[in-house]
C-alpha cells in the first residue's frame, strides 16, 4: 500500500480514504460553490473541516476549460489573504497551495501552507519542483493534455491509461531523483480528456496504485458527470457521489471534492463494504 503524507505533523496515511476540500479565491471556477472571498474563507474551512476533510487545496488560477490565464502576481494576490484569513483561523489544518508557479508555491509556503498541487506537473514551471525538493514539501502531481485555455479543443490519445500512466511515471521517477518521496499522483480527470477517456481512467484507476504513491481522484462536478448525465455541474452532486463511490472501489486514496459532507459519507459507507468482503475471505 501506497505510504501516506506527513502534514502539520502528523501522518495521513492511506489506509483509509480522505477528502481534500476545494477552496477557489477565483471569480470564474466553473462550480460557484467553491469560490471563495477572504472574508468568508475561515467559516468555510472551518466548515469543511467539521464535516471532515483531512486537507484543503486553496487555488487562485481558475483551471475549467478555457479559463484563462492570470500570470503568478495576480495568482498570488487572490491567494494571499484567503491563505492568510484560514491560516490564523485553523491553524492545525493541512493546506495545499494549488498552483503551476514556483513564485506562488514560494510566498505560499512561506505563508503557512504545507504541499503544492501542481496541476501540469512540473511541466509548465520546471523551477518548481525544484523548489519543493528544497523545501521538502509533498507534491501533488497530475496528467494534463495541453494547458486550460485549449486542453477540450481537441483531446487525443491512442491509448489513454498507457499514456496518462507513462507521464506520471516518468514525472515521479524524475522528482523521486530529485529528492522528492512524498507524492501524490492524480490522473487528471476532465484535463484534455473526452468524457470516454475519463470512464477509461476510472475503470483502470487500480493501475496508478502501482506508481507507489497515494491516488488522487478529482471528479467533483465535471463535465464527465454533469454532461454524461445531461444536466449543470450544481445538479451534478448525485452523480459525483456515485463516481466517488466508483473510485473508492478502484482503489482512490485521496476524493478532492466541493462537498465534504456526501464525500466522508461515501467514505464511510465504502468502509463497512470492504469489511463486509474481508469478514467473507476470513469464513
Amino acid at each position: 500500500m501506497p505510504s501516506g503524507l506527513f502534514l502539520r505533523n502528523q501522518r495521513l496515511g492511506t489506509d483509509v480514504p480522505r477528502v481534500m476540500g476545494i477552496l477557489n479565491a477565483t471569480p470564474d471556477s466553473f462550480h460557484a460553490g467553491s469560490r471563495v472571498t477572504w472574508d468568508a474563507a475561515a467559516e468555510l474551512a472551518y466548515d469543511m473541516v467539521a464535516q471532515g476533510a483531512s486537507l484543503l487545496d486553496l487555488g487562485g488560477q481558475s483551471s475549467r476549460p478555457g479559463a484563462p490565464l492570470i500570470g503568478a502576481q495576480e495568482e498570488w494576490r487572490r491567494v494571499q489573504p484567503v491563505l492568510d484569513a484560514i491560516r490564523t483561523a485553523l491553524p492545525d489544518v493541512p493546506i495545499s497551495i494549488d498552483t503551476f508557479h514556483v513564485e506562488v508555491a514560494r510566498k505560499a509556503i512561506e505563508c503557512g501552507a504545507d504541499m503544492v498541487n501542481d496541476i501540469s506537473a512540473g511541466t509548465v514551471d520546471p523551477e518548481l519542483p525544484l523548489f519543493v525538493a528544497e523545501c521538502e514539501v509533498p507534491y501533488a502531481i497530475m496528467h494534463m493534455q495541453g494547458m486550460p485555455e485549449s486542453m477540450q479543443d481537441q483531446p487525443t490519445y491512442g491509448h489513454v491509461v498507457n499514456e496518462v500512466y507513462r507521464f506520471l511515471k516518468e514525472r515521479c521517477d524524475t522528482f523521486r531523483e530529485l529528492g522528492i518521496h512524498q507524492l501524490m499522483v492524480d490522473p487528471g480527470f476532465g484535463f484534455g480528456k473526452r468524457i470516454q477517456h475519463n470512464y477509461q481512467l476510472l475503470q483502470h484507476l487500480p493501475v496508478f496504485a502501482d506508481l507507489g504513491h497515494p491516488v488522487l481522484a478529482g471528479v467533483s462536478r465535471k463535465s464527465m458527470v454533469h454532461k454524461a448525465l445531461d444536466c449543470t455541474s450544481e445538479e451534478a452532486l448525485n452523480g459525483t457521489t456515485a463516481v466517488h463511490a466508483w473510485a473508492l472501489d478502484r482503489g482512490a486514496h485521496w476524493l478532492r471534492v466541493h462537498d465534504v459532507r456526501p464525500a466522508v459519507e461515501c467514505i464511510r459507507l465504502h468502509q463497512y463494504l470492504r469489511a463486509a468482503a474481508s469478514e467473507r475471505n476470513d469464513d
